[in-house]
């Protein structure tokens, strides 16, 4: 951060200390308010302060101060859930003030007389905090995997476990299921969170364009190659290297990837020498693998290395029961990019969702959503906004036969159940949405019993 454009709070009853500060954060670049009175620093928490406490970057803050002192203040801070880091300064070093500040949410404690070099590096590692936490807040914001079936609770468990470690990961999952976002979760909970996350799409790009943006070039290799360029797998050094659609890269490449893994150094195009590259790998396809080895399109060595740790992402067909939890944030965060005021989706609209198949999976629900956000003029989503295929889809008549199904007396009610949930999924080709329809039950019914079926 430019230290020109960072802003400091300076709250300290002692004018000679506060000066002193003052002058040192200045010196420094650093833009500084100053406050001498606790009390008028707690009138700036409010919005309609003329430079309220949020538009600061930092606060820096004495303890001990006769209207309100540095604790108190900050526990203000922490009820107005203001997400300013606060260092406090003290000239009595007591060990119970400092332990109560960082409970309270202080991210540092110096004690007076402090050094330049301490106050300096206080600052720094307060921004620096600062910048992780709005980093945290916007990946929770966007990037969160919503639901509460198991198959989402699962592969979050597997994604923690998985994060931490330096293991190869293949993500498989058909189009749509989020697998870079999945990739994305990982690299942020890894211990390489620090650095760059770098994404090819092998699908995307012809053989020739594929191999210099992933190995790089030197300058007269080929026509055009004016200047040298570093690859993607140098851009990822330290960090994370998401190769999608890894099933669609050429064989020829596929030797120069397993090299790379295995030696852990690349060779740009056009060059003699090797360089040493610390990249992880995180892999997706939407393809079977093991076929495709089968068939003489993949390797089957460069297979085994991506297969470190495999994480398999259920379609959302399979997981309908967050179909009305991701519906409802897709409606929110979509009324809020086109600043539409629409309160919810009609249960009967939820009920159309809840019958379609959605081949596009979790994309293609959020495409959905998006233009019925669009196209309402109204405060509810009713299913006229919904695409004409969904609507089709809700007014086709069951054509399965019925059929009986023998159930032995002396069994509990959740054995017949069980019984009937069975023979009915077997019935309808495993369709549980069907399934549901038939049973003239809800499908989350469904969806949860089927957790008592499969233990």
């Amino acid at each position: 951060m430019n230290q020109q454009l960072v802003k400091i709070l300076l709250v300290d009853d002692d004018l000679q200390s506060l000066e002193s500060t003052q002058r040192i954060l200045e010196f420094s670049g650093y833009k500084v308010v100053t406050a001498s009175n606790g009390q008028m620093d707690l009138e700036q928490l409010r919005p309609t302060h003329e430079n309220p406490v949020a538009n600061f970057d930092v606060v820096l803050t004495d303890v001990r101060m006769p209207k309100l002192d540095g604790l108190e203040l900050l526990k203000a801070l922490s009820v107005c859930q203001s997400k300013v880091p606060v260092i406090l300064m003290t000239a009595y070093g007591r060990i119970q003030d400092a332990v109560w500040a960082m409970k309270l949410g202080a991210v540092d404690f110096l004690i007076k007389p402090f050094k330049k070099s301490e106050l300096l590096t206080a600052i720094e590692s307060a921004l620096k905090f600062s910048k992780a936490m709005k980093s945290t807040h916007e990946y929770k914001k966007s990037e969160l995997l919503l639901g509460n079936s198991s198959a989402i609770k699962s592969i979050k468990k597997q994604i923690e476990q998985v994060a931490p470690t330096l293991a190869t990961v293949l993500i498989t999952g058909e189009s749509g299921t989020g697998k870079e976002l999945v990739a994305k979760l990982i690299h942020r909970l890894s211990l390489r969170s620090g650095e760059r996350f770098v994404a090819l799409n092998c699908a995307a790009l012809p053989e020739p364009l594929i191999e210099s943006e992933l190995f790089g070039y030197q300058k007269g290799a080929f026509t055009g190659a004016h200047a040298s360029k570093e690859g993607l797998f140098e851009a990822a050094h330290g960090g994370t290297l998401f190769l999608d659609e890894i099933a669609d890269m050429p064989l020829s490449l596929q030797a120069k990837l397993l090299r790379v893994l295995q030696e852990r150094e690349v060779r740009r195009l056009g060059d003699n020498e090797s360089r040493k590259v610390d990249v992880r790998i995180v892999a997706a396809t939407h393809q079977d693998l093991g076929q495709n080895v089968k068939e003489g399109k993949f390797r089957l060595d460069l297979q085994y290395r991506l297969e470190v740790v495999t994480l398999s992402l259920a379609p959302l067909r399979e997981r309908a029961e967050d179909i009305p939890l991701l519906a409802d944030y897709f409606l929110k965060e979509s009324c809020q990019r086109h600043g539409k005021v629409i309160l919810e989706i009609l249960p009967e609209v939820i009920q159309i969702l809840l019958s379609y198949a959605w081949p596009g999976n979790v994309r293609e629900l959020f495409n959905v959503i998006e233009r019925a956000v669009v196209f309402c003029n109204q405060e509810k989503i009713t299913k006229e906004f919904l695409p004409t295929h969904l609507l089709q889809i809700s007014k086709e008549p069951l054509c399965l036969e019925k059929s009986q199904i023998s159930i032995p007396l002396g069994l509990s009610l959740e054995e017949v159940e069980k019984i009937l949930i069975q023979k009915t999924l077997e019935a309808t080709s495993g369709d549980k949405n069907l399934t549901a329809k038939l049973l003239g039950v809800h499908s989350r019914t469904i969806y949860r019993k089927l957790g008592l079926v499969n233990k």
